[in-house]
């Protein structure tokens, strides 16, 4: 259900229910929340990919489970296997890609949008499928989408569960970049090698900031800043930065 390949310094895990359009069941959820939670304890690793197998990034829930009679409850489903996931992409100090290859549905469109940077092919779609079914978007939905693209955008397709195409989804800011379908495999691996190639500290500390600026005044995080920048200042890789600049070379940064 869950595939890893590490190659480098860049983790990617992909999706593996094809047949299912990559909808997730409890098994799965539990897989990648370790998977992660291994990609967060590697130091090697220094950047991950979360994308799908098939035509499909993640239609969300599998429905069939969610409605067994004998299977947990929804509310049960929610807390513990998506959560967790979600909490664990933001707490992880290094970047996560969603490198999303096509359809992204429900919480699988919500599990990308917690991601740091999200890349999508072109024939990509994100669709809020929620208010299809009667529910209300979770895994994160509702405190992400309206900040990253405002409180009447978030509403309008959350509530009509519009299918958003991947050059709309960048056009108003939901996404980070839309490529073509051949070169998408391509290009988000890499965006991946160049993340994995830079501070890594320094790039864990700006996820830090950007989510915390979410709950932060603007006095409180001029102050976040500042006690962050000394931290940054500390690491090595700072001082490979300082010491390219001034030889005129390319920095080799070590991710320490």
């Amino acid at each position: 259900m869950i595939q890893f390949k590490k190659s480098g310094a860049v983790g990617k895990i992909t999706l593996c229910r094809p047949e299912k359009y990559n909808s997730i069941v409890r098994e799965m959820a539990i897989a990648l929340k370790d998977k992660l939670e291994e990609c967060e304890g590697d130091d090697s690793i220094r950047c991950v990919i979360i994308t799908g197998a098939g035509k499909a990034f993640c239609a969300g829930q599998d429905l069939k489970e969610a409605t067994d009679p004998d299977g947990p409850e929804i509310e049960k489903i929610v807390i513990e296997n998506y959560n967790p996931i979600i909490r664990k992409i933001r707490e992880i100090e290094k970047p996560v890609i969603a490198a999303v290859n096509g359809v992204a549905a429900g919480a699988g469109a919500n599990l990308a949008l917690a991601c740091d940077i999200v890349i999508a092919a072109k024939s990509a779609k994100f669709i809020q499928a929620f208010s299809k079914i009667g529910l209300i978007p979770d895994s994160g939905g509702t405190y992400f989408l309206p900040r990253i693209i405002g409180l009447q955008k978030a509403a309008g397709i959350m509530m009509t569960g519009e299918s958003i195409s991947a050059e709309r989804a960048e056009q108003i800011g939901m996404i980070y970049s839309v490529v073509g379908d051949k070169e998408f495999e391509e290009e988000s691996f890499n965006l991946a090698v160049q993340l994995a190639t830079m501070p890594t500290k320094g790039l864990g500390f700006t996820k830090k900031l950007l989510s915390q600026s979410f709950s932060s005044s603007l006095e409180d995080q001029l102050s976040l800043e500042a006690k962050t920048q000394a931290l940054s200042a500390a690491t090595e890789d700072y001082k490979e930065g300082v010491r390219a600049f001034l030889e005129k070379r390319n920095p080799q940064f070590s991710g320490k």
